[in-house]
């Protein structure tokens, strides 16, 4: 057993609800976290923002649901499945996690349509990358291209077991291809075919409409009370 420092922030402003108070539990920036370490760390419901690895620790809110989809077990419902056909020509291509001029340039537009009134839209280049890639975490950037054109960009992290699904941006006169389920998918299928157990997918909470997207990826696995169970209902019919 490794011990690894943490530290608990003072009560912010919740990120995902309003009017809402939140605490963040981050390993100390001081210690020199490893993939490894995070890979056991991702299982016990934190994430990564560039190099700071956090978890949500409300003292009185536990809306913040970690979860995460066994790739072998996953059967796609319909609006999938249309997502599928539609990007049959969608081209992917993985590189490396480093700056490319096109992917920022393409994020500012995406933040200006998408989240304008967002604290990312300003990003400068070094805070872009700084928010994406990391120093000591095994990331890659997948470019999606339609007709030889750059229509979206998806961050993965890869562990020996998992691949975990940190941010998707696209181009905005591509916004009608659903990019967004469309990296999802291609994520699944791509962890699946290297033989990972599970895709990782962020926070799950119920009263965010951005964030119970991921009730439609079953059978989705939500922590809670320390265990991995399986949780969300979802609708049988598609």
């Amino acid at each position: 057993m490794i011990s690894i420092p943490l530290y608990l922030t003072q009560e912010h402003a919740c990120s995902y609800l309003d009017n809402q108070a939140a605490q963040t539990l981050f390993v100390d920036p001081a210690y020199t976290i490893t993939t490894r370490q995070y890979a056991e760390l991702i299982k016990q419901g934190f994430r990564r923002s560039g190099d700071e690895v956090y978890a949500p620790h409300c003292a009185n809110c536990f809306a913040c649901v970690p979860a995460r989809l066994a790739v072998a077990d996953f059967i796609p419902n319909r609006n999938q499945k249309r997502c599928l056909k539609k990007n049959s020509h969608t081209q992917a291509l993985i590189k490396p996690a480093i700056f490319y001029e096109d992917h920022y340039l393409m994020y500012l537009r995406y933040q200006e349509d998408r989240h304008k009134d967002g604290g990312m839209v300003d990003f400068t280049p070094e805070e872009y990358i700084h928010f994406l890639s990391s120093l000591w975490c095994d990331t890659r950037f997948v470019e999606f291209s339609i007709g030889n054109e750059l229509a979206a960009v998806a961050v993965i992290d890869q562990f020996d077991n998992a691949w975990s699904a940190v941010y998707t941006f696209f181009e905005p006169k591509f916004s009608n291809y659903s990019l967004g389920t469309y990296a999802v998918l291609w994520e699944i299928e791509q962890s699946r075919l290297e033989q990972r157990e599970f895709l990782y997918l962020g926070f799950w909470i119920k009263n965010c409409q951005k964030m119970t997207y991921k009730s439609e990826y079953q059978p989705l696995q939500l922590l809670i009370d320390g265990q991995w169970n399986c949780q969300v209902p979802y609708n049988k019919s598609d």
